[in-house]
């Protein structure tokens, strides 16, 4: 942001000194570039001051839930408790062992895409990282911002960057006479100026390419569906492991993120779809068999136009822990939990 507020008065330094204060040419510089200052603002005020969605009542434990699961001193104990009371829960994923994903410090049964900050102290709702940049967890509720701060903090840098790169040309050519009157109409004078000029233009390029990068990566997450921790951790799914377990096409991937409604796309305003607490999965109406198969067909035949069926949590009755399975122990060596179905 100092960074930001320095470039916002060397950009009118520059204006006023080497283009004229009443020229067509400086109106026109300084009304986009206030409007393209006015989102970048906007967006990086709506990501820092964003409070980041928590899980809902339905994922904390009971009281007495709570009262049993701390008297337990049974790893497997404990997983019944949990899995009693995740029983009808919109829960698809599972950790790696297989077992409940639990948040001790919460006392809560995570929801899917959701994890714990340390930093905030708190469960966050499809936590994509805590961003030191903005002090602040970047998740379900502002990651539209995030995405939408990104692409300003780029359009401001590059035009701060161009608008400057004609004086930085020029900069080179400074006329050295004494009296600035003789000088030629194309050069410029020996002025303070000189310092903005080269000040702008190198730290808008450094930023720019620096940024371009974050922005770039966080496209490819946003039309994969997947964020920060799980490209780095694979969701674990009752048919095993699956990269692309929330992906649901490119296009409805970033609907997803940015809404149905287009015209607010680029408005830092809310827009996500869902609540944060469930999702719908690529291969949600299947059973594991089939979604194991469907997983090796997908990975076999990337760029294909073969239909998954997708339809929200809320619907399906292919839910992890529902009426018609249970979790079984699967051995006390191994300490894994397995999904027996009782129709076939």
């Amino acid at each position: 942001m100092l960074v930001c507020l320095a470039s916002f008065i060397g950009i009118l330094f520059v204006r006023f000194s080497y283009v004229g204060a009443y020229s067509r040419k400086t109106v026109v510089y300084l009304v986009a570039f206030h409007l393209f200052f006015v989102m970048f603002v906007w967006s990086y005020w709506m990501t820092v001051f964003t409070s980041p969605a928590i899980p809902s009542k339905e994922f904390y434990l009971s009281n007495s839930d709570k009262e049993r699961y701390e008297k337990e001193f049974s790893h497997e104990r404990q997983q019944q408790i949990l899995r009693r009371a995740a029983r009808d829960l919109p829960i698809y994923t599972t950790s790696a062992s297989r077992t409940i994903r639990y948040c001790e410090k919460c006392q809560l049964i995570k929801p899917d895409r959701a994890h714990h900050c340390s930093a905030c102290d708190k469960c966050i709702l499809k936590m994509d990282h805590h961003c030191p940049w903005v002090n602040n967890c970047v998740g379900f509720s502002n990651y539209k911002f995030f995405m939408l701060f990104l692409l300003y903090s780029l359009i401001y840098c590059l035009y701060v960057a161009i608008s400057v790169l004609e004086y930085f040309i020029k900069f080179w050519t400074l006329c050295r006479r004494k009296s600035t009157d003789n000088c030629p109409k194309n050069e410029l004078t020996d002025t303070r100026a000189k310092f903005h000029v080269l000040f702008l233009f190198f730290v808008s390029a450094m930023f720019f390419i620096s940024v371009l990068s974050l922005f770039s990566y966080h496209c490819w997450l946003v039309g994969k569906n997947r964020t920060t921790i799980e490209s780095f951790r694979t969701p674990t799914f009752s048919y095993g492991v699956d990269a692309h377990g929330f992906s649901l096409g490119y296009s409805k991937n970033w609907r997803q993120v940015f809404g149905d409604e287009k015209k607010y796309w680029l408005l830092p305003i809310f827009t996500s779809l869902g609540d944060g607490c469930s999702f719908p999965t690529r291969l949600v109406g299947m059973d594991p068999e089939q979604a194991a198969t469907g997983q090796s067909e997908h990975s076999r035949s990337i760029g294909s136009n073969q239909p998954f069926p997708i339809r929200p949590l809320s619907e399906s009755k292919n839910r992890l822990l529902d009426n018609e399975s249970q979790w079984l122990e699967n051995g006390a060596e191994e300490g894994v939990l397995i999904l027996i179905e009782n129709k076939f």
